[in-house]
């Protein structure tokens, strides 16, 4: 059997399987979505949004790409960030992403293909901005993790500098963006950045122990870069 095929008998068996233990759930999703959040994440396999927060199909309007980026010239993420918060009224923005990404580890060594190469000078670019303390720790996998954890602030700061959410702030409308972290080796998300409004301050939970982060950085504050 080919693989395609197989997804297809594995959706007609959910299908069956939801109308049997929730009847009338199609219909109610059919008529309109009415999700609370927006999700930017990273497009890995291993971390699709309803799985690893067990949420429901409606639940959670989805945006993916490589390294769950926020660029202000990406106009496929802007088109999703505005219908979201302008159309959709989410009330909760979350930015996305995990250890052990491998657009993350790309962007530490040479990419032959430009575009992807171009994309991935975003990552860089936050590397290079907190290269003293990324630099300070000395365990290559605590290291990426930091860099993994820096670049998912780094793009919250970045979603709350868009016209579409200041917009929404001015107006006074309820809109929180947040910064999570998968860990693959274990499920869990953690939380690492908050932002609440546009005059509110940054809020930094502590790093996450895990088995990708083994032990709490003690190289200096990472630098906050422009987006």
């Amino acid at each position: 059997m080919d693989l395609h095929t197989r997804l297809l008998l594995k959706n007609r068996a959910w299908a069956a399987e939801t109308k049997l233990n929730n009847p009338g759930f199609f219909d109610r999703i059919a008529d309109q979505q009415q999700p609370n959040f927006l999700w930017i994440g990273c497009s890995d396999s291993r971390v699709p949004s309803n799985v690893i927060t067990n949420s429901d199909p409606g639940e959670i309007f989805v945006h993916r790409n490589i390294a769950a980026l926020v660029v202000s010239g990406d106009p496929s993420l802007l088109g999703v960030l505005h219908y979201a918060v302008s159309v959709l009224k989410v009330r909760d923005i979350i930015v996305c992403g995990h250890y052990r990404c491998g657009g993350v580890r790309a962007s530490l060594g040479k990419v032959d293909h430009p575009i992807l190469d171009s994309w991935l000078g975003n990552i860089r670019a936050v590397y290079e901005a907190n290269a003293s303390a990324l630099e300070s720790e000395t365990d290559p996998q605590v290291r990426e993790a930091m860099l993994v954890e820096e670049v998912v602030r780094q793009q919250v700061r970045n979603l709350a500098s868009t016209e579409t959410v200041q917009n929404a702030w001015a107006a006074q409308q309820p809109l929180s963006l947040h910064g999570w972290v998968a860990g693959l080796s274990d499920g869990i998300l953690h939380e690492l950045i908050s932002i609440t409004g546009r005059d509110s301050e940054e809020v930094f939970p502590s790093p996450p122990r895990n088995g990708e982060r083994q032990k709490k950085s003690s190289a200096p504050t990472l630098a906050t870069q422009a987006p």
